[in-house]
């Protein structure tokens, strides 16, 4: 039986019309590993019509823009779904009426939907992923400079520019040799690492109102009034993220944003106690030290602040 990548390859290879998708409120991995797969089949299969498609990317239009297709390009398409754990997350719930569904994702894999399922939580990132698909596909699939670049940035972003515990030799080995390739590496860190003087404002706000726990279980609220103040936009409000993380008595953290029509995205973070198990009961998800969930109410709030509480003093008792 061919492995996983020689089944995904030769799909590829046999469709005339693949479409890419990805995660709802995508981070440069979600559009790194679409971009990037993207550009290694235009660049490998000149003749094949290439999609990708969702929502827009909001404060990463810089790295990717996507395109707009009729439903009836999807009969005869081949779907690839990249960074996207579980279909809910799935962006434009049209990836499900293609002619054949493949995943490519990093996440656990508690939902291994599609025909095909290559999910290696291993990985830094589905990025990395790509980058392996091109190197095992023998010269039939080819690296360019807008590829590398697309990879590149996903890697950056779902290692911390290779601070997370999921930057593995590997990782570092698929970043040299993208690099190698024709783009400028240290001015897309910067552009990454750029902020607006609002997301700053907004740092600063996390700090004044951020409540931690002796043991270093911090949460904060970011109400819809101060996004709104800020004049930011739902994306923009993910630089605040990390902000926790850098107090050194900050072990895990929690950051619930209230939203204007829906219930509280959490953002679920961790230096060391597993959190994923939280966000799972909480109708999330993601990585053991990086998940989301959401909140429906304050009582949920409180819940989920006393669950991570509890969470962070055992792990610091058994240290």
């Amino acid at each position: 039986m061919l492995d996983i990548q020689a089944q995904i390859l030769a799909r590829i290879q046999a469709a005339d019309t693949i479409i890419i998708h990805r995660h709802v409120n995508p981070d440069p991995d979600a559009l790194g590993a679409q971009g990037g797969l993207a550009a290694v089949l235009r660049a490998s299969y000149p003749t094949k019509t290439v999609y990708v498609v969702g929502s827009d990317p909001e404060n990463l239009s810089w790295l990717a823009t996507m395109q707009t297709i009729p439903n009836d390009t999807y009969r005869s398409a081949l779907v690839i779904a990249v960074d996207t754990a579980d279909t809910p997350r799935v962006s434009d719930a049209r990836f499900a009426t293609g002619a054949g569904l493949i995943k490519i994702d990093h996440h656990p894999n508690d939902d291994p939907y599609g025909e095909l399922n290559w999910v290696v939580p291993e990985a830094s990132s589905t990025s990395e992923l790509i980058a392996d698909l091109v190197a095992a596909s023998n010269g039939q699939l080819q690296l360019t400079a807008e590829a590398a670049r697309f990879l590149y940035a996903g890697i950056v972003g779902d290692t911390g520019r290779f601070l997370y515990d999921n930057t593995s030799p590997h990782t570092l080995q698929v970043a040299a040799e993208l690099i190698r390739y024709d783009f400028d590496p240290t001015a897309l860190n910067n552009r990454m690492n750029q902020i607006t003087l609002a997301q700053g404002r907004l740092q600063g706000y996390v700090f004044d109102h951020l409540h931690i726990t002796p043991a270093g279980a911090a949460t904060v609220e970011i109400p819809l009034a101060v996004v709104q103040e800020l004049g930011l936009d739902a994306g923009s409000v993910h630089a605040a993220v990390g902000t926790p993380g850098r107090l050194g008595n900050v072990v895990a953290w929690a950051i619930f944003v209230e939203q204007a029509d829906a219930p509280y995205r959490v953002n679920l973070r961790s230096k060391g106690p597993i959190i994923n198990e939280l966000a799972k009961a909480h109708q999330g998800g993601g990585h053991p030290l990086a998940a989301g969930a959401k909140a429906q109410d304050r009582a949920e709030i409180n819940q989920i602040t006393a669950e991570l509480a509890a969470i962070v003093a055992k792990g610091t008792q058994h240290e």
